[in-house]
């Protein structure tokens, strides 16, 4: 008979928890224990410190040259994204000889120990939370009074920066941070295996069934190990441990058990809450802690992503980027991209470029390339990617983020990925979902719990180790891995190879389910609209350094005199993709993360517009004496169709600039055509024009006849050639709606479903007035009030020769959690609407039938998105806006957001922007949708010069694509090791083509190669016939054309 009552799960669950703690009774728990010895004596501890000037984040080199003062524990250090240098000055006790003796520091913010000849040696995160380091390891066994000096760099920011009261609200600018802890210490080596061994023992008393019989024993046990410490006995210490080894002993029996490879890993975004310069120290940090760990754990690997974040390593820290290199079989370089990009904005092309430069990295710095696609954490995934991925040398995927949902379940756990071309990529998602773990029993049991494809996979990963802002895995995680690699009633687990867990399941996992299209991520929908201005930086550098590729490519094989500045166009297409990472394009990051991306845009845009200029004088081979002359026309076209256009050209007269425009027509594709000015803009053709009628506003042309009423609403666009109406009765076009814009918690990053309920019109009164009649163009011109603090001024204007409507939009927005749309109702019956993606399209649905259906209130797309039927259709497109909606008839283009956090000023500001409609005869598949929209954000390129160059000018066609209007040739670029041209085409409609590839060039052989440009065959070629070039549906296609 027992002397004592039985006690409560309840109660003794709280009796444990207290037993481990160090907010309450750590005088007497095992917290207490610890440490054998501690000290913080000024006499073994001597602190120097640099306060760096101006914010600066200055190298090792710069911070020994800085002024050095006393410090103490104590002292306060600021303000936010300040540096602070240490030197330290440490004496160990005499009386410790033996032992292995710590140095602890916390003062709630990110450092890093470096050697005093400069080598980063280990990153120290402080603060109370999972991802605390506070300890160095100084000796595993002292000597007992010897010396130790080194340096620590301290930043002023948190793991997740200087968020004010909150982690992601706008940085506090004047955050102190203060020196609680610095002490000398020796670990109780004992008592921290019993506190391992007692973490264990009550998560699985906790996550199992309570009334299972290994949860039950699992309670027991961690009562009795409570019973048998005494504080002041080390006995007690030897006797518990006994206890928990023998809980921990039995093992699984069964060969089959579920099995889990556990992976280190550290996602650190490249910039969040935090500036690019920040995260380059994070990946020190990082990843020098990470290969000290390695020389602890011999098991231990740790897989890192971003080819980005490997160049700043070893650009600013050359001696750690070499040993990372030595520990080649445990620092696994994955993923095979630069960053970790948004998968919803990028083109097509940034995506190749994206693997590209990511792979030739990872293969020239540590000798191969990667296999897994990385992708934990980013906002929905393209449907064009399984081609991209396996077009770029990789076999699988890998996230997480779909766990995320906010409407439905993801179905699949271990699947095949199945790209809207038939590319299929096995992907998994780790069922723990999470790639933060902590190595908790739970995230076993949930890995089990959450697996949805047992039945054909009994294996999955783990991610372990402190992410987002850096850190990684900790040495009490690969403590717990070791206790739980074989415990009876949970999954195996045990630390092990990304690429080796694949290569098991597509060898043992045959019957595995398939998932067609894109993975559409059900939250963050906000960041296809947030910080509208970098996303139209996005597109416009896409564009100018596919242009400029274009024309240096051709003009280095036309004039060999030209150098081909290949290490520019690579700095600038690194910064296109660096700004692609997955929150910094979404707009989900800090207003100081936005002063940096503009910059290197605006680099972008200077450097890309200059080497354009040059490329097309060299190409076109335009003499000086001409440059400067304005009675001539030099026209380029970067597209691969011919093009008949107004455009506008700017003249000088006096003070005063004015437009005029002249008609361009059959400007063949890829092709230069010269023109005399003077006969060109006083030439006869059918006019534009532009009247009102009461309250009413007319715009025709021989195409289209449209009417706007005294709100410049759209209230009729007839299409003469079929004699049709394409607005319904009573409905408004270009109609502005304002909707209430307040999510549950992610700001930037999420536009709730619930916002449709609240939405009003906006922009009603204002002026409508005729803009301007030219004959080849009208236009109108509107200025409105959106709110009482907003406007928005457009021009709206058709030319003589199109039936596309364009409004140009300036918008002034000062607004507080508002989002700003424009919607268009079409005459037009379809269940689904069409939106362009990466080197193709995706539909998606047009009502709310399902939760799957309503899921889709907001969609992402690029240049266009289409609602046809039998016979007609219209596009709407636009030249940098990517959200989307479509109920009914209606479609609705997102156009400004207004979120204020974590950047508090988020679009604030003026906008220029363009969208256009544009009807069709024939549905989508029958349409020239596809080259419409690239026309529309692909403008000629123009320039003057005299008419002695035009008259002497002879066109040629540089490449032509014949007898396949479904296939587009996206790209003209230098090969990487070569001199050779690459073109990459893709087939655009979902069709199968038969395309005929010509070109005015001396061709030698055509090789069809991958996206890494590797050689895969041979094409047939002949100068005569040229080279047939076979597609199937949604293909894409690259070709390294190598000149005579």
């Amino acid at each position: 008979m027992t002397s004592y009552p039985r006690v409560s799960r309840n109660i003794t669950l709280d009796r444990c928890d207290k037993f481990t703690s160090k907010d309450f009774f750590s005088d007497v728990n095992l917290y207490s224990r610890l440490y054998k010895k501690r000290t913080d004596s000024e006499k073994f501890i001597k602190l120097l410190v640099y306060k760096v000037p101006q914010l600066l984040r200055i190298s090792f080199d710069e911070a020994m040259r800085g002024k050095y003062e006393p410090a103490k524990r104590g002292d306060s250090f600021g303000p936010s994204w300040s540096t602070q240098w240490f030197h330290i000055s440490v004496t160990i006790p005499k009386d410790w000889k033996g032992e292995e003796v710590q140095f602890l520091w916390n003062a709630n913010n990110e450092g890093m120990i470096w050697t005093i000849d400069g080598i980063p040696l280990q990153g120290l995160t402080g603060g109370g939370g999972n991802d605390r380091r506070v300890e160095y390891i100084l000796t595993r066994q002292s000597q007992g009074g010897e010396k130790f000096e080194f340096y620590l760099e301290m930043a002023c920011n948190g793991m997740f920066g200087n968020g004010l009261n909150g982690i992601i609200n706008p940085p506090d600018p004047q955050r102190q941070f203060t020196l609680e802890q610095v002490e000398l210490a020796i670990p109780h080596k004992k008592a921290w295996q019993l506190f391992y061994d007692f973490e264990i023992i009550l998560n699985i008393a906790k996550e199992l069934p309570q009334d299972s019989l290994k949860a039950t024993q699992a309670l027991y046990t961690a009562n009795k190990i409570i019973n048998t410490f005494q504080p002041h006995e080390e006995n007690s210490i030897d006797e518990a441990l006994l206890i928990s080894k023998e809980f921990l002993k039995h093992k699984n029996g069964s060969s089959d058990q579920f099995k889990l490879t556990a992976v280190g890993n550290c996602h650190i975004d490249t910039a969040w809450l935090w500036p690019f310069d920040e995260t380059k120290r994070k990946v020190a940090r990082s990843w020098s802690t990470q290969v000290g760990l390695m020389d602890i754990y011999p098991e231990y690997k740790f897989v890192g992503s971003q080819a980005q974040q490997f160049e700043w390593l070893k650009e600013l820290y050359p001696k750690l980027f070499k040993k990372i290199q030595e520990k080649s079989g445990q620092f696994l370089p994955i993923g095979g991209t630069w960053v970790e990009m948004d998968c919803n904005i990028p083109s097509g092309e940034s995506f190749c470029r994206q693997f590209l430069f990511g792979q030739r990295f990872f293969e020239k710095n540590f000798g191969h390339r990667c296999k897994i696609f990385w992708l934990p954490d980013t906002f929905g995934y393209s449907a064009q990617l399984p081609q991209i991925i396996k077009g770029a040398g990789l076999k699988y995927f890998f996230t997480q983020k779909l766990s995320w949902n906010n409407i439905n379940k993801f179905p699949n756990t271990t699947f095949n990925w199945i790209g809207i071309d038939g590319s299929e990529v096995l992907t998994h998602m780790c069922p723990a979902e999470t790639y933060v773990g902590q190595c908790y029993p739970s995230e076993l049991i949930n890995s089990v719990k959450n697996h949805k494809d047992k039945e054909w996979s009994n294996e999955a990963l783990l991610l372990f180790g402190n992410g987002d802002g850096g850190g990684g895995p900790l040495a009490s995680m690969i403590e717990r891995l070791r206790r739980l690699k074989d415990i009876d009633g949970l999954p195996k687990v045990e630390i092990g190879s990304a690429d080796d867990f694949y290569e098991r399941v597509e060898k043992n996992s045959s019957e595995l389910v398939s998932w067609k299209g894109e993975l559409y991520f059900e939250l963050h929908r906000g960041t296809y609209t947030s910080h509208a201005k970098i996303k139209q930086y996005n597109r416009k550098s896409e564009f100018l350094l596919r242009d400029v590729e274009l024309l240096l490519a051709l003009t280095s094989h036309v004039n060999k005199e030209f150098t081909y500045p290949k290490d520019i166009l690579d700095k600038l297409w690194k910064y296109v993709l660096l700004n692609q990472f997955h929150d910094v394009l979404p707009g989900s990051s800090i207003g100081m993360v936005y002063d940096d991306a503009n910059k290197f845009y605006e680099e972008v845009e200077k450097t890309g517009i200059e080497l354009l200029g040059k490329a097309f004088n060299s190409l076109l081979k335009i003499p000086k004496y001409a440059s400067n002359d304005e009675n001539g026309l030099i026209i380029f076209n970067t597209l691969g169709w011919s093009r008949t256009e107004v455009i506008e050209l700017p003249i000088n007269s006096g003070e005063n600039k004015k437009s005029r425009y002249v008609l361009v027509k059959d400007v063949d594709g890829m092709s230069a055509k010269a023109l005399d000015i003077e006969k060109h803009v006083n030439a006869d053709f059918v006019l534009a024009e532009a009247s009102i009628n009461e309250d009413f506003y007319f715009l025709i042309n021989q195409f289209i006849s449209v009417k706007f009423d005294k709100h410049c609403r759209l209230i009729s666009l007839f299409d003469k050639r079929l004699n049709r109406e394409v607005i319904p009765v009573g409905q408004y076009g270009n109609s502005f709606k304002i909707y209430e814009d307040i999510p549950i918690f992610w700001d930037a990053w999420d536009v709730e479903i619930y916002h449709l309920q609240k939405g009003r019109d906006a922009g009603l009164g204002g002026t409508v007035k005729i803009h301007e009649i030219s004959g080849s163009r009208a236009s109108l011109l509107f200025e409105t009030k959106l709110s009482e603090t907003s406007t928005l001024r457009q021009v709206i204007s058709i030319t003589a020769f199109s039936t596309r409507l364009d409004f140009e939009t300036t918008v002034d927005w000062n607004e507080n959690r508002q989002f700003l749309k424009v919607e268009f109702p079409f005459d037009i019956t379809c269940d689904y609407a069409t939106y362009e993606t990466q080197f193709g399209f995706v539909q998606r649905p047009t009502h709310y039938n399902t939760s799957w259906d309503t899921a889709k209130f907001e969609v992402c797309g690029h240049k266009y998105a289409d609602l046809s039927e039998y016979g007609y259709g219209v596009a709407l497109l636009n030249d940098c806006k990517y959200g989307y909606a479509t109920l009914g008839n209606v479609m609705r283009l997102s156009l400004l957001r207004s979120p204020k956090a974590p950047d508090d000023n988020c679009d604030i500001g003026v906008h220029q922007f363009k969208y256009a409609i544009f009807p069709h005869i024939g549905s989508f598949l029958e349409s020239n949708v596809v080259r419409e929209a690239y026309q529309f954000n692909v403008p000629l390129l123009v320039k003057t010069t005299s008419k002695e160059f035009v008259n002497s000018y002879e066109s040629k066609t540089y490449f032509n694509i014949e007898n396949a209007p479904n296939v587009i040739l996206n790209t003209i670029k230098r090969a990487e090791d070569s001199d050779d041209i690459i073109l990459r085409l893709y087939e655009a409609y979902g069709g199968q083509a038969v395309a005929r590839l010509r070109s005015s060039l001396q061709i030698d052989h055509i090789y069809e190669t991958n996206i890494l440009e590797d050689n895969k065959y041979l094409v047939d070629y002949t100068s005569e016939d040229g080279a047939i070039i076979k597609f199937k549906p949604f293909q894409i296609i690259t070709l390294k054309i190598v000149l005579s």
